[in-house]
C-alpha cells in the first residue's frame, strides 16, 4: 500500500487550504463556547467555589484586590469552560483533516484513542473536584486559629483570582495525568514501547510519577499521594493494556498467513 485508502493526491496548496478552513471551525467552536461560558461565568464560578463554601461557615466571604480582578476572572473561566466545551469540536475538526489520509485499519487504530482522550480528562477533573479538593481545602484550613488575650485569629480571605487559577491548575494537571494509559496505549499500538519494557521501567516510572505529583498538586502529603496513587494504578492498567494490545498483534499475524494461503488455493491454473 502506497497512499491513502482512497488513494488520492491533494497539492500542497489544497491542504493548507483544508488546514485553515478546519482551524477556522475550530476557532468558531471555541468563540461560541467562550460567549456562552461568559454568559454563564458566575455560575461556572459558583460551582467551583463550592468545594470550600461547603468548609468555611457562614458568613465568610471571597475578596479581591485590583479593580480588575473579577472582570478577568470570569474571562478566565470563561476561556476555561469555552475549552473543555469546544475539544470535541476541535478534535472532530482534527479527525477530519487526518482521517483522508489513513487507510480503514489505521482508522480503526486511532478512532477508539481520540473518543478516550476527553473521556480520561473528565475523569480527572471529576477526581479532583470531589475527591481531592475537599481533602485539601479542609488540610489547609486547619491551619487557621480563633486567637485569643494578646494575640491575632488567622483565617482565610480567598482572592477569588488566585482561587480559580488554582482550581483550574489542579483540574488541567490531573486531567492530563489521566491520560496515561491513553498515550502509552497509542504507543504500544505503533510499536514505541512494549508491556514487558513497562514492566521492567516500573520503578523508574513510579520515580517519575511521585515528582510529577510534587509538582503540580498543592505541597502537602494528601494532594500529592491522591495523584500519586492513582497515576501508579493507571501506570499499572497501561501495561494490561498495552499487553492486550500485543496479543491482538500476533492474533491478526498469525491470521495473515492463513488467508493468503486460503487465497493461493482458490487461484486455479490457466
Amino acid at each position: 500500500m502506497t497512499g491513502a485508502e482512497e488513494d488520492k493526491k491533494m497539492p500542497l496548496l489544497d491542504h493548507l487550504v483544508e488546514l485553515r478552513s478546519r482551524l477556522l471551525y475550530s476557532a468558531l467552536g471555541f468563540i461560541v463556547a467562550f460567549l456562552i461560558c461568559f454568559y454563564f461565568a458566575q455560575p461556572i464560578l459558583d460551582f467551583l467555589q463550592r468545594p470550600l463554601a461547603a468548609l468555611l461557615p457562614e458568613g465568610r466571604r471571597m475578596i479581591f484586590t485590583d479593580l480588575t480582578e473579577p472582570f478577568f476572572t470570569q474571562l478566565k473561566v470563561a476561556a476555561f469552560g469555552a475549552l473543555c466545551i469546544a475539544f470535541p469540536v476541535i478534535a472532530a475538526q482534527l479527525w477530519a483533516f487526518v482521517a483522508p489520509g489513513l487507510y480503514k485499519h489505521e482508522k480503526q487504530a486511532f478512532l477508539p484513542f481520540l473518543v478516550a482522550t476527553p473521556v480520561m480528562f473528565a475523569i480527572g477533573a471529576a477526581f479532583v473536584y470531589y475527591v481531592l479538593m475537599p481533602m485539601a481545602w479542609r488540610f489547609f484550613l486547619g491551619f487557621e486559629t480563633q486567637g485569643g488575650e494578646g494575640t491575632l485569629p488567622i483565617q482565610l480571605d480567598a482572592k477569588i483570582g488566585e482561587y480559580v487559577a488554582l482550581v483550574m491548575k489542579l483540574i488541567f494537571a490531573f486531567g492530563f495525568c489521566f491520560e496515561l494509559p491513553v498515550l502509552l496505549t497509542l504507543l504500544a499500538k505503533v510499536g514505541i514501547v512494549s508491556s514487558q519494557g513497562l514492566k521492567d521501567k516500573r520503578r523508574y516510572a513510579i520515580i517519575g510519577v511521585t515528582v510529577v505529583a510534587a509538582v503540580v498538586t498543592p505541597p502537602d502529603a494528601i494532594s500529592m499521594l491522591s495523584l500519586m496513587l492513582p497515576m501508579v494504578a493507571l501506570y499499572e492498567i497501561s501495561i494490561w493494556l498495552a499487553r492486550l494490545v500485543e496479543k491482538k498483534r500476533a492474533e491478526d499475524a498469525a491470521e495473515e498467513p492463513d488467508e493468503a494461503a486460503a487465497d493461493s488455493q482458490d487461484v486455479t491454473p490457466a
